[in-house]
């Protein structure tokens, strides 16, 4: 088989971008790869097989110029590897497609929702699904309005990367951080603090384009080693369930990584509803006996070399299906493990 040429955009600063990169390397179909970013000095670019610096998604060029290297090197497929350009993929799809360029994304429609946390949680409780108590914070009266805590609160729309999370413990807390976030954002999301940092997963759901749900998988999260927690205190709320330490995770994901149908089982169920196409990641905890949802990611996840370490290649999938017209058995088999990560340094001449 001759190699596919796929382009790969935002390959530096350890986001999806970079995981994609690294499953398509571990794939047993032969690729030819492009990697993009809006960076010249990141290590990725120097491990594919053709490199480019591309404007950053918010300049007006940056799909023409995306378009102009598909059409130097005959790109079959694009991958985006950050949520900007994502959002502006999906404005301009029906420009990208028309090129015959296969482009992974969901529609619009699951895009728009699971960007905004409180119309996911909206859409999750109308269907039947359970997510931590929530409340939309636009003004300082409706953040006194909430009285359950501990909480935490971050921006509703975007802060890709856990920016600018906190857990409130008390009132003082609560107002105090919210009151902050009210001077950056025109509005955030207060959610009930619920479980341990042992009851955390990140779920992966994998959709072909046709819309048939294929698999899914999921990491047991250890969010308390100093790369995956993004905030870790105290516990000084008096509830003891909780455990000793609060804890959000940084997104960087490592811990036990495998089926859990008790909880993945429900994360496909959500899939189906919201109407996935392609990869769909699932942020929750798992208490007693329920999966609570706190966010999703309309996108391919940082898990996603993890996956493919164990046999769960979702880009390779994803192109197999859609252009080979391979076949997959729903719930195909993969591994499962522990999975750890730590820092690698490049010396960049």
């Amino acid at each position: 088989m001759n190699p596919l040429t796929v382009l790969v955009t935002g390959v530096g600063g350890g986001g999806h971008g970079e995981q994609i990169l690294k499953a398509l390397r571990m794939a047993k179909t032969p690729y030819r790869i492009i990697g993009a970013d809006m960076l010249p000095y990141v290590t990725k670019l120097k491990e594919v097989d053709e490199a480019y610096v591309l404007p950053a998604a918010s300049h007006p060029t940056y799909v023409e110029r995306l378009l102009e290297v598909c059409a130097r090197q005959n790109v079959a497929a694009v991958f985006h590897g950050s949520e900007p350009e994502l959002k502006v993929m999906s404005a301009r799809r029906d420009e990208i497609q028309a090129r015959g360029i296969f482009l992974p994304i969901n529609p619009a429609s699951v895009i728009d929702l699971c960007m905004d946390k409180v119309r996911t949680s909206e859409f999750l409780v109308a269907h039947g699904f359970d997510v931590p108590a929530y409340r939309r914070i636009r003004t300082p009266e409706d953040l006194s309005a909430f009285h359950i805590l501990p909480a935490v609160l971050k921006p509703s729309v975007g802060g890709g990367g856990s920016a600018n999370i906190f857990i409130a413990q008390n009132r003082r807390d609560l107002m105090c951080f919210g009151e902050y976030l009210l001077s950056l954002y025109p509005e955030f999301i207060a959610q009930e603090y619920v479980g341990t940092p042992d009851d955390e997963y990140t779920v992966g759901a994998l959709v072909t384009m046709d819309g048939v749900l294929l698999n899914s998988i999921a990491v047991k999260r250890n969010i308390l080693t100093s790369l995956s927690a993004r905030i870790k205190v105290p516990n000084r709320s008096g509830r003891q369930d909780l455990g000793p330490v609060l804890a959000v995770s940084s997104g960087i994901s490592q811990g036990i990584i495998g089926p859990f149908p008790d909880v993945t089982s429900p994360c496909e169920e959500i899939a189906a509803a919201i109407g996935c196409r392609g990869v769909l990641n699932i942020q929750c905890r798992f208490v007693r006996g329920r999966v609570l949802v706190f966010e999703i990611n309309p996108r391919f996840s940082g898990t996603t070399s993890l996956r493919a370490m164990v046999g769960y290649n979702e880009p390779d999938v994803l192109i197999r299906t859609s252009l080979f017209g391979e076949e997959f058995a729903p719930h195909f088999a993969y591994g499962s493990g522990f999975i750890i990560r730590g820092l690698h340094e490049t010396l960049l001449a």
